[in-house]
């Protein structure tokens, strides 16, 4: 029982700091601004962290590698702690094994930026109908812009409606769940 405890606590802080690694990473990929609440606590969250790493891994033109370093070894220790604590043989199991790790770990990348590209989607088009000049607005659209350019290249308005947010929730929703977590499934079963 403790340990179900302990892997919930685990999967809980180490997911919800992926995510906002992963968000921050974003975030300054797609130039939004920072002058709002959310970017400020996604900022304030990770700087434990992400400035330290700066010291010794500097961004790449847009791409600041520390905050995609830092998603991705939060995902990797989630996924080593999550076999572990099921009692997984880990320090006795074979170089195959780290292969699959690292494998799941980079599987939990793609579905959380696909999940705050979803979630960011989903939220603007709530936002949308109820309240579009929200101060969240322009974060908004700095994210979801570079996603639905594409689906809006092929998928005209209808009338005054933009579908394009409605067309990337589907294929969202079915890159997730006929490809992503089925191949994390196989991948865990062969452990």
């Amino acid at each position: 029982m403790l340990n179900n405890v302990i892997l919930f606590l685990l999967q809980a802080v180490l997911s919800i700091l992926s995510f906002a690694f992963l968000l921050r990473f974003y975030l300054q990929l797609t130039k939004a601004p920072f002058q709002n609440q959310l970017a400020q606590l996604i900022v304030t969250v990770t700087n434990f962290a992400v400035k330290p790493l700066r010291r010794f891994l500097p961004s790449i033109g847009k791409i600041d590698l520390s905050t995609l370093v830092l998603a991705y070894l939060t995902q990797l220790i989630l996924s080593v702690c999550t076999l572990w604590l099921k009692g997984f043989p880990i320090l006795i199991a074979g170089s195959t094994v780290w292969v699959v790790i690292f494998g799941v770990a980079l599987i939990g990348i793609v579905s959380i930026s696909l999940s705050i590209f979803l979630y960011a989607v989903l939220i603007q088009a709530i936002l949308s109908w109820v309240n579009p000049h929200t101060p969240i607005a322009p974060v908004l659209n700095s994210l979801t812009y570079p996603v639905l350019r594409i689906f809006r290249k092929y998928i005209p308005p209808a009338g005054n409606f933009d579908l394009s947010p409605l067309a990337f929730i589907i294929t969202a929703q079915l890159l997730l769940t006929t490809i992503l977590i089925p191949l994390e499934n196989n991948l865990l079963s062969t452990l």
